[in-house]
């Protein structure tokens, strides 16, 4: 069973989402809040699996929230989905820097975002498409991060494309077939690079490939011969 804490300080949303994951036979909402406080104290409290994180709360945003639960070792089993809206792209890369797992927006379709919950706990990254491409756009004008920079020293030139495919959102069957590997070769080079950069989840790994310049907006994975 799936655990469940969900924050939003709109009682209508919770609800509504309340009521979806509910009619699932492996997920379960233990809690809800209504700040980041809220979701701070729920998951140190109860250490649900996921927690569904509204941006935009009064008091403590969820952005906060996000970087305290994730800046917590006790933690370190809680992943954070943040929830959004669109027109809010700015807060999306600063709560995946924080920790978050992943985002979707609020009006996606009700699969999708059991899947969200689903894919958070198996530590895939989950990167809503809608949001994604205005997201990723916004590293056009940026350069790479210098301290982002320095952590590529940390990889072998192997790992370093492994990172840059799961930034363009290849699964580890994936970037298996693309470099010619074993799906359990390719998952081991990808958790490799999470332990050397301390990431989380993929998540992570997708902003530091942006972040240190291993891809670009406009890059493409290279295919192999």
């Amino acid at each position: 069973m799936i655990r469940v804490g969900l924050v939003d300080d709109q009682a209508l949303i919770r609800s509504g989402i309340r009521a979806l994951l509910d009619a699932e036979d492996d997920v379960e909402v233990v809690a809800e809040g209504a700040d980041g406080h809220d979701g701070v104290r729920l998951a140190r409290e109860l250490r649900p699996d996921v927690v569904l994180m509204d941006v935009q709360m009064p008091g403590m945003d969820g952005i906060a929230a996000t970087r305290e639960i994730a800046a917590d070792d006790a933690l370190a089993g809680v992943h954070v989905v943040v929830l959004t809206n669109y027109g809010i792209d700015e807060y999306v890369f600063e709560a995946l820097r924080a920790g978050a797992s992943g985002f979707v927006v609020k009006d996606t379709e009700p699969a999708d975002l059991v899947e969200a919950v689903r894919a958070a706990v198996r530590g895939d990254a989950l990167l809503s498409p809608a949001i994604t491409r205005r997201l990723i756009s916004e590293f056009v004008a940026r350069p790479p991060d210098a301290i982002a920079a320095d952590g590529l020293d940390l990889l072998t030139p192997r790992e370093r494309e492994v990172v840059a495919l799961v930034a363009h959102g290849l699964s580890n069957d994936e970037i298996a077939e693309r470099m010619v590997l074993s799906p359990l070769t390719a998952k081991t080079h990808v958790s490799r690079a999470m332990t050397k950069l301390g990431a989380r989840d993929r998540a992570q790994l997708v902003v530091f490939a942006y972040e240190s310049g291993i891809v670009s907006p406009r890059s493409r994975p290279a295919d192999r011969a």
